[in-house]
């Protein structure tokens, strides 16, 4: 699916759980090429795991194979559970509080899983390499959220949507809409309100 959107595929890592999909890709692609991007992985492995059972006719490879699905649909970053979520999210609202919350609901799952799980070593495993792209996520989320707005600045996205806001705060941004913000007197473009923050040149 990502390769009939054209998005740019960086590299495909196999992990214990499944495999994981770096795109490089503008984060201001539509919501709904990324739904249906993330939404495939899980589809195709229900498929696949019908079709190994028809062939072999095994409960064990039932069980194994959703039991990943299963994991890999829980709401903690990076697993595909937390990118349906915040696509969810950010129907509702900004990217970057869609962002914040998804990190604070991976924290919490995560917590969860390893305070139940009877401190099993493979569980424990996983999460700790869970809770290490977690840190990453949090450290890198001011330059994700700058990145967000760079690219709405340095290219032209014409979203059909437009939402109103009445300040000049970026934080409430969101993916798949163009914004009009009220700096007291008037309404501004985005792009406008973006040239305050991106043109260097204006401030050499």
């Amino acid at each position: 699916m990502g390769v009939i959107f054209k998005w740019n595929i960086e590299k495909v890592i196999l992990l214990p759980f499944g495999a994981l999909t770096i795109f490089n890709e503008d984060l201001n692609r539509r919501m709904f090429e990324e739904f249906l991007i993330v939404i495939m992985g899980p589809l195709f492995q229900i498929i696949f795991t019908y079709l190994f059972y028809f062939f072999t006719n095994s409960n064990d490879v039932l069980y194994y194979s959703f039991s990943i699905l299963i994991f890999n649909l829980l709401p903690i970053f990076p697993l595909d559970g937390s990118k349906i979520l915040n696509l969810f999210f950010n129907k509702f609202t900004s990217f970057k509080r869609s962002h914040t919350l998804i990190i604070i609901i991976s924290i919490l799952l995560m917590l969860f899983l390893f305070i139940s799980s009877d401190f099993n070593l493979i569980l424990f495993l996983i999460l700790t390499f869970l809770f290490f792209k977690v840190c990453e996520e949090i450290k890198n989320h001011e330059s994700l959220f700058n990145r967000f707005l760079l690219e709405r600045f340095l290219k032209d996205y014409r979203f059909k949507k437009i939402k109103k806001i009445n300040s000049l705060n970026m934080d409430e941004m969101k993916r798949d809409y163009n914004h009009l913000f009220y700096d007291g007197v008037r309404y501004i473009s985005e792009r406008e309100n973006l040239r305050k923050r991106f043109d260097f040149k204006g401030k050499l």
